[in-house]
């Protein structure tokens, strides 16, 4: 009913975005986008294999007036599911602030908020996928200054229900902040900080991260502490760190290839989410990993990349390993329209 329901929206979508070029002036006709990453993964100790559609994503944005923008994105094929992603409407009076209500990604950390085709491999990190990955249905405001210290501002309000509770209602709602700071060319400090509430508990989460990109290098490390309301669970410390380097090719099918390396790390961790006895327990081990890999672009950055990475895990008890989160070899076709 799921992926009927998703046919019949898209097939919608294109045939409105077809009969609106010929009634719409050209500067207010959708913009279309979409992002495909198809992967094979092979675990090198068990000898699991699988081919995968980690992402099938189609979006429209645009403006309906030049100070009204919006923008509705679905995953067609999120691990085999379909998923509204974003769904927003935004009042832009000029380049300096923004106002935006509806279904987004929260504004919080450098590598939980970007975009698949923005991933410099193949599987997120550890903070972007487990400990600080938020959707949420609210409303944010977002600032940004030039000047002697160029910076950009986003806060916001939320359910804290998810996507798919929308109709609760709530005594208090959640938040989230991040501040970019770009002294300079090339380097970017990001400040955020968030509180969420899941259960019956809130969690309160604060990041700190930071890259810096000279020539053809991109350096960056992110840290996120994640802390439970009456100690319901032990604190949470992730660490997310990576470096890489492009190196252009005059000649031949491919543009460049970037040579990358992550080291991240995580501690046990709860979703917030309680048992049947009222209390948080772990749903993700403590675990820390080293990936390697390259990646072999087809045209310009993060339009059409082959990710190739090996990703080796270490666990205090190899046992409590979730069976996607071993060692394992990964190549990742992503295409961006």
């Amino acid at each position: 009913m799921r992926r009927t329901l998703a046919a019949a929206v898209f097939t919608a979508l294109s045939i409105a975005t077809a009969g609106a070029q010929l009634t719409i002036p050209k500067e207010y006709l959708p913009k279309v986008h979409g992002t495909i990453r198809s992967k094979y993964e092979l675990q090198t100790t068990t000898g699991m294999q699988r081919f995968q559609v980690r992402n099938a994503r189609v979006s429209l944005d645009g403006k309906v007036l030049p100070v009204i923008a919006y923008k509705a994105e679905i995953d067609l094929s999120d691990e085999g599911s379909i998923k509204m992603l974003d769904a927003y409407a935004r009042f832009v009076p000029n380049d300096t602030w923004n106002l935006t209500m509806g279904q987004m990604r929260v504004p919080f950390t450098i590598d939980a908020h970007r975009s698949p085709h923005q991933q410099y491999f193949a599987n997120r990190s550890f903070i972007a996928k487990q400990v600080g990955n938020v959707r949420d249905v609210g409303a944010t405001g977002a600032l940004a200054l030039d000047g002697n210290l160029p910076m950009k501002l986003e806060a916001g309000l939320f359910n804290g229900s998810g996507l798919t509770q929308q109709k609760e209602w709530h005594s208090t709602l959640n938040y989230s902040a991040k501040l970019q700071l770009m002294p300079w060319k090339g380097y970017n400090l990001t400040l955020s900080t968030q509180k969420v509430h899941p259960d019956k508990n809130s969690i309160y989460m604060y990041d700190i991260g930071t890259y810096y990109e000279f020539s053809n290098w991109h350096f960056e490390v992110e840290y996120l502490y994640k802390t439970y309301a009456h100690d319901a669970f032990k604190d949470v410390h992730a660490f997310n760190g990576f470096v890489n380097y492009d190196l252009p090719i005059k000649k031949g099918l491919f543009k460049k290839i970037s040579f990358l390396g992550r080291y991240d790390s995580m501690g046990d961790h709860s979703n917030g989410v309680a048992n049947e006895e009222g209390q948080l327990y772990i749903t993700d081990y403590s675990r820390q990993r080293l990936t390697g890999g390259v990646t072999l672009s087809f045209g310009k950055a993060f339009q059409a990349d082959l990710r190739i990475n090996y990703e080796k895990y270490f666990y205090d008890d190899l046992s409590l390993a979730k069976e996607s989160e071993q060692d394992k070899f990964v190549m990742e076709l992503m295409v961006r329209f």
